[in-house]
């Protein structure tokens, strides 16, 4: 599974939408739709945000693993 994909997978999961996250990140909900959909690299600090604010491992996130890992 690829990073885009299941950064849209957890969203969808806590039922939030992409403006929520967006304003988490603090961009603009058209420029986090484009990390969702694979058109754009997401950057190490909103890969560190979205890992702590959904509670998994960046490994978990990046879709390097499918073992789900809470962080410590």
């Amino acid at each position: 599974m690829y990073c885009y994909q299941r950064i849209k997978d957890l969203r969808e999961d806590k039922d939030k939408s992409q403006k929520e996250i967006a304003s988490l990140l603090e961009i603009s909900q058209q420029h986090y739709s484009l990390y969702e959909k694979g058109e754009r690299e997401l950057p190490m600090h909103h890969f560190i945000t979205l890992a702590k604010y959904y509670n998994v491992s960046l490994d978990y996130l990046a879709g390097l693993t499918n073992t789900f890992k809470p962080l410590n």
